[in-house]
């Protein structure tokens, strides 16, 4: 029984020294789109500058949060203004396309 169970267990630790780790350094992980909205801008100074959104969303809790979405980026109102805007993730596969 001792002879399967350090079996057992040096197979365990055999396969997570096996195991891959992969670093991908922020901010590469896509093609990270640089010119989004900033913070504290309003909903007219983003819609003037980058057109209509493809949708919008909100309001949603108390204060009112709000998204809007572009092709590239998606855009977070608390209120009228820009509290954070993130790039869309792409696969490598669709990136290929």
């Amino acid at each position: 029984m001792k002879l399967i169970s350090t079996l057992l267990l040096s197979l365990s630790f055999s396969a997570a020294v096996l195991a891959d780790e992969i670093r991908v350094p922020v901010g590469t992980q896509n093609d990270a789109v640089t010119d989004k909205p900033e913070h504290s801008m309003s909903k007219a100074a983003v819609e003037e500058k980058y057109g209509a959104p493809e949708s919008r969303h909100g309001p949603n809790g108390q204060p009112p949060i709000y998204f809007w979405e572009y092709p590239k980026f998606t855009v977070y109102f608390e209120g009228d203004r820009v509290i954070h805007s993130v790039s869309k993730y792409k696969s490598k596969s669709a990136m290929k396309k």
